[in-house]
């Protein structure tokens, strides 16, 4: 059996800025997840980010006898390929104040431009035409990293996203490679979301294969749509890609819940999809 979280956006985005993550994570617990993940993104009030009040929703999170996840859409990485080390210490500590066992960031621009904190490179554009060579020689400022995790509780770990700027297959595995070379392979793991790999034309399963080592949390959906159009779903029981994908990544890496539940049944979806993902 694996550990399952619920995202809180699986709960749909309007239900938590306006009834707030505590409410929806007592619905989780009633549901058997062992973790609710709290999304930044989706806090109504610049308050609800604040230290005090996360040290409250997490302290209710584990009354409910879950542990969290803090989840924000900042990236470690700028679109110039340097280490943005304020979102990284601003994530942690918030983190931290919620008693999250996991932080998770978005990868970003990680392998871009020549990493220097004066590039001139225009963000907007980078992320739009943003490409990456696998030339071995991209820097992932480890030691700043682990300088930056000192005293910090949450483990790091790194997303891929939807987009082409921190949602390509080679810029994860050339990061864990730079790491290696840097001695700090263990500083940060990966979030694998299974779906996200098809925004920008990635092979999920290939993903697996090659990152699975990396890997201690996972975000389930499947994928609906082509192109733009594409949105998150529940995957079928009988989905064979979702399925092989699961069977490559760690069984001991907890499964996060990332697709939308039906409104008019979310809390049976939510014990229904938690069963259902623990075994499968």
């Amino acid at each position: 059996m694996s550990e399952v979280a619920i995202v809180a956006s699986a709960f749909g985005a309007d239900a938590i800025r306006s009834d707030g993550h505590a409410v929806w994570a007592e619905v989780a617990a009633r549901a058997g997840a062992a973790a609710f993940e709290v999304r930044c993104e989706l806090f109504a009030a610049e308050a609800q980010a604040g230290l005090p009040a996360l040290r409250a929703l997490g302290e209710t999170i584990a009354a409910h006898g879950m542990w969290p996840v803090f989840s924000t859409p900042a990236t470690l990485y700028t679109a110039s390929g340097a280490l943005d080390e304020a979102a990284l210490r601003l994530a942690t500590a918030q983190a931290d104040a919620l008693g999250a066992r996991f932080v998770k960031l978005q990868l970003g621009g990680f392998g871009a431009g020549t990493g220097e904190a004066g590039s001139s490179v225009n963000a907007d554009r980078a992320r739009d035409d943003f490409s990456f060579s696998a030339n071995g020689q991209a820097h992932a400022y480890g030691a700043r990293i682990a300088a930056c995790l000192q005293g910090v509780r949450a483990r790091l770990v790194v997303e891929n996203g939807q987009l082409r700027e921190g949602g390509l297959l080679v810029q994860f595995a050339s990061l864990f490679d730079a790491l290696q070379r840097e001695g700090r392979a263990d500083v940060l793991g990966m979030t694998f979301d299974i779906g996200n790999w098809q925004w920008p034309g990635e092979a999920p399963l290939e993903a697996a294969r090659q990152l699975a080592p990396r890997v201690e949390y996972i975000h389930c959906k499947a994928v609906a749509g082509e192109g733009a159009r594409r949105f998150a779903v529940a995957p079928a029981a009988d989905d064979p890609s979702f399925a092989a994908a699961l069977r490559l990544l760690p069984r001991e890496a907890p499964r996060g819940i990332e697709f939308p539940f039906d409104t008019s049944r979310a809390a049976a979806d939510a014990s229904h999809y938690v069963a259902w993902l623990a075994s499968a």
